[in-house]
This record gives C-alpha cells, structure tokens and sequence, in this order.
C-alpha cells in the first residue's frame, strides 16, 4: 500500500492525510491514555511498545489490559479482543467492492492499518468503488495518506504515553477525546432518513445490551442497526416496484 510512489505523487494521497490531520488531536489523546493505561496495568515497556506496534487496535488494547492485570487465561482475552474488533468483519465487507483487485498481501496490509477513522473519512470521500484505473489509484492513494498520518499518529502518541506514564495521571481521561473525535465524523455522515434510523437503532441497541460481557453489546449494535436498515431498504424497494414514480429512500448518499 505504501510502497508505490504513486501513491504519494497523487493528490489524493494529500487530502487522506489533510482529513485525518483534521481529527489527530482526539485521536492522539486516545494513544496517549492508551499508552498510559498499559504501562500502569503492569507491563513492561517493551511489553507495552510491542502491543502497541502489532495490536494497533485501541479499543481492544484497552479492552484487553483489565483482564492482563486478573491474570485472566489467554484465551478470554483473545475472545474480548476478538468480540470487541467484529465490527470491522462489517467494514471489510463494506470495503471488499474497492479492495479486490488488489494483491493479497495490499489487501492484508490495508486491512491491518484501517481504523474506523480510516474507513469512516474513505467512505465519505469514495461512497462508491471507482470503476477506472485512475479512480482505484485515487483511493488507495487516499488510504495511503489517510493510513499512514493515522499509524504515526496512533503509535507516536501512545509510545510518548509509555515514556511518560509515570507522569500521567490516568484520572486525566484524555482518552474521552478520541471518542468526541469518533462522533464528530460519525455526526457528519449521518446524512439521510435511514443513516439517522441506523444510528438511533445501533445507539440504542449497544445501551440496552451494556450488560453483555466481552463488549458484545458493540456486535448487538451493529447487528441490529443492519438488520432494520435491510427489512426498512427492502420495504422501500417494494413499495417502488408497486409505484413506478416513487423513488425510496435508500439510504445512499
């Protein structure tokens, strides 16, 4: 993904990485308490350094450190980390239309550096898979730029986190505002009748099953939200086979 250097002449390449600048700072309080959080659960530096770099997944790493500190068996914190990252079986599946007809090891290496930043900023500027050369070299150009400030971001700032976890106060939750930075962007997609139904059915759905261990309530979210959206898309479909005129909201943009 980041060897080509096309990717880096294309002007796309720009604008992914002036989109995810837009956003950084929230994202980076986000590492920096990650960071923290891992090096005051018990780990070591280079224990802390290496999840850091291989895991790259926050919410995982956090979801991941309680159960590292109870001494919990391997096998439940992988299930957690597991359960907690699900939701980007949603985005693969989502982003399979504009990643196929790359080599597999692109494929691998885009799908390890996406995050749901990453995805939410692509679909946003792509809400279609191009069908020309130029227009699939424009999004992975856009992904290079959008991932790579992204990677930089996320692990220059929780190994500034690790480095002086000593000094950061965990109560500080600085970490809140990579959540605020995650609903800023989800705010702006939701952009039509059906975008705002999934996001009042996932809200709901992922309050009301809080309860369910190894944050499954985030799968039950995403599950029920899709679930509404497909029986409300179809019926909507229907009503326009039976009235030719109408056009339903499909929820594209």
């Amino acid at each position: 993904m980041f060897l080509r250097a096309a990717y880096y002449r294309h002007a796309e390449f720009r604008q992914g990485a002036r989109d995810m600048f837009s956003v950084a700072p929230g994202f980076a309080a986000w590492g920096l308490m990650t960071g923290v959080a891992m090096v005051k659960s018990g780990m070591s530096a280079i224990e802390a350094i290496l999840m850091t770099v291989l895991v790259y997944a926050g919410s995982a790493q956090l979801a991941a450190i309680p159960l590292l500190v109870a001494g919990a068996p391997a096998w439940v914190i992988l299930a957690t980390a597991f359960c907690v990252n699900l939701r980007f079986v949603v985005f693969s599946a989502h982003l399979r239309d504009y990643l196929m007809h790359l080599p597999r090891w692109q494929r691998l290496l885009t799908g390890f550096l996406t995050t749901d930043l990453s995805y939410v900023l692509f679909v946003r500027r792509f809400p279609a898979p191009g069908d020309t050369p130029g227009q699939r070299l424009a999004e992975q150009a856009y992904l290079a730029g959008n991932c790579g400030l992204c990677w930089v971001n996320w692990v220059g700032s929780s190994l500034v986190g690790i480095a002086l976890a000593n000094f950061i106060p965990s109560a500080w939750g600085l970490g809140f505002a990579g959540i605020l930075a995650l609903l800023g962007i989800s705010f702006s997609l939701v952009s039509t009748r059906l975008r705002i139904i999934a996001a009042l059915v996932a809200g709901a759905a992922a309050v009301a099953a809080f309860a369910l261990p190894l944050k499954l309530n985030i799968l039950v979210a995403i599950a029920a939200a899709v679930a509404v959206c497909l029986m409300l898309e179809s019926a909507g479909l229907r009503t326009a086979a039976q009235s030719p005129g109408a056009a339903p909201d499909n929820g594209k943009p």
